[in-house]
C-alpha cells in the first residue's frame, strides 16, 4: 500500500506543478497584487459602479489562489504523514493518509475544472432552451427526455431549476421549454450542451416498430448579472400578450396573463407563460432577452476573433454533438472529443458530467445560439 500511495501522490504533486504552469498561476498572484493596490487607494469607493468588476475580479483570483495553496499545504503534510506511518509501520495512518490522497485526487480534478472556467459569465447561472426538431410527436418526445435529463442533471448538482416558458407538445412530449439553472459555475458547466442533439431508437408511436433518428437543439446563455447593463429601446419591442396554454388552473384560461416580446432589430422572440401575474411574465421575458442579446453580440466577437486566428468555426448551430443510440445497440457518443459511453439510461438519468468536464478539459467548449 506504501509504495502505491507514494507514487499517486508524486503524480498528485506533478499534476499540480503543470497547473501552476499552464493557468500562469505567478501572474494570477501578481494582478491579485495589484489588484488590492488600486483598492486602497484614495478615491476607489468614489464610483460605486465603477468597483464591481474589479471587486468580482479579486473574489474570483482569491478564491482560485486559495483553493490551489491549500492543495500545496495539505499534499505536502500527506506527504510527511505517510513518511511516518512507512517508518512506524503504522497500519492506521498508512490507511487514514490513502484517503487522504484519493480525497486530494478528486480536489484536484475539480480544481483543473474550475480552472478551466474562466470565461466572463462562467459563473453565472444558466438559460437553457430546448426545442424539438421536425419530425412531430417524435421530436417533442426526445425533446421532453432531453428536459428531464437535464433536470435531473441540475438535481445532482444541488443547484435549482426554474421553469421559464414550456409549450407542450400536441399528442406527446414538448416542442420547446426554457428554464434556468441556478449555481455556482452553472452557466460554464451547461455551455458546453449547446448543439443539436440526435436519437436513434425504435419509435414508441409508430405500430410497426421501425427505426426512427429524432433531433433537438439545446442552447446555453448566461443569465445576467444585475450590474451588467443592456440597453434595450421601447421602440425596438413589440409586446403581445396571450392566455397562457396547457395546464395551469382557471387563472391561467381565463386571463392574458403570458407575455411574448419580439426584438425588431434582430427578430429575436422570447416568451414566458408560467407566472400567475403578467407583470412577473414580463419582466422574466425581459431578463430572457437581455440574456439572448448579450449573448448574441458576445459570439459575434468571438467569431470574428475566432476567424482571424484560427479559420471557420466548424462546431456551432446546426452541428451535431452528440448522439443518443437505443437501437441496434445502446450507446452515448460526443463526437466532439469521440467519447462512448455504453450505459444509455443512466446518461439519460443526468449522469452526463463525463461528457461536460471531457468538452471543458480538452477546450473544446463552444457558445452557440441564436
Amino acid at each position: 500500500m506504501s509504495t502505491e500511495a507514494k507514487q499517486t501522490l508524486k503524480e498528485h504533486r506533478q499534476k499540480l506543478d503543470q497547473l501552476r504552469s499552464i493557468f500562469d498561476l505567478a501572474d494570477q498572484e501578481k494582478r491579485l497584487q495589484e489588484i488590492e493596490a488600486e483598492i486602497s487607494r484614495d478615491g476607489f469607493w468614489d464610483v460605486p459602479e465603477a468597483t464591481t468588476a474589479i471587486l468580482k475580479e479579486r473574489t474570483l483570483l482569491g478564491l482560485r489562489l486559495g483553493a490551489f495553496h491549500a492543495l500545496e499545504k495539505d499534499l505536502e503534510e500527506a506527504g510527511i504523514l505517510l513518511e511516518l506511518a512507512v517508518e512506524e509501520a503504522d497500519a492506521d495512518t498508512m490507511t487514514e493518509v490513502s484517503g487522504q490522497i484519493s480525497q486530494l485526487g478528486r480536489r484536484l480534478h475539480q480544481f483543473s475544472l474550475d480552472m478551466m472556467l474562466d470565461g466572463d459569465d462562467d459563473q453565472n447561472n444558466a438559460i437553457i432552451s430546448i426545442n424539438a426538431g421536425a419530425g412531430g410527436t417524435e421530436a417533442q418526445d426526445w425533446a421532453e427526455m432531453l428536459f428531464r435529463m437535464y433536470l435531473r442533471w441540475v438535481e445532482g448538482k444541488g443547484f435549482k431549476a426554474s421553469i421559464v416558458d414550456f409549450q407542450p407538445g400536441e399528442e406527446a412530449g414538448i416542442k420547446s421549454v426554457t428554464f434556468t439553472a441556478a449555481g455556482q459555475y452553472a452557466y460554464g458547466y451547461l455551455k458546453s450542451e449547446s448543439g443539436v442533439h440526435r436519437l436513434v431508437r425504435i419509435s414508441p408511436f409508430n405500430a410497426s416498430g421501425k427505426r426512427h433518428t429524432s433531433f433537438a437543439s439545446v442552447f446555453v446563455y448566461p443569465e445576467l448579472d444585475n450590474e451588467i447593463e443592456i440597453d434595450v429601446e421601447d421602440k425596438d419591442l413589440r409586446i403581445d400578450v396571450f392566455r397562457a396554454s396547457g395546464a395551469g388552473g382557471q387563472h391561467v384560461n381565463k386571463t392574458s396573463s403570458a407575455v411574448r416580446i419580439t426584438h425588431l432589430p434582430t427578430g429575436i422572440v422570447v416568451q414566458c407563460q408560467q407566472e400567475k401575474s403578467q407583470h412577473r411574465n414580463k419582466d422574466m421575458a425581459m431578463k430572457v432577452l437581455k440574456s439572448r442579446l448579450y449573448q448574441a453580440e458576445k459570439r459575434k466577437q468571438d467569431e470574428r476573433l475566432q476567424e482571424i486566428h484560427d479559420g471557420k468555426d466548424d462546431i456551432g448551430f446546426g452541428s451535431q454533438i452528440r448522439s443518443y443510440v437505443l437501437h441496434p445497440y445502446q450507446m452515448v457518443k460526443d463526437h466532439r472529443i469521440g467519447l462512448d459511453v455504453g450505459n444509455v439510461n443512466s446518461v439519460l438519468d443526468g449522469d452526463i458530467d463525463v461528457f461536460i468536464e471531457g468538452v471543458l478539459l480538452s477546450g473544446k467548449a463552444k457558445v452557440t445560439g441564436p
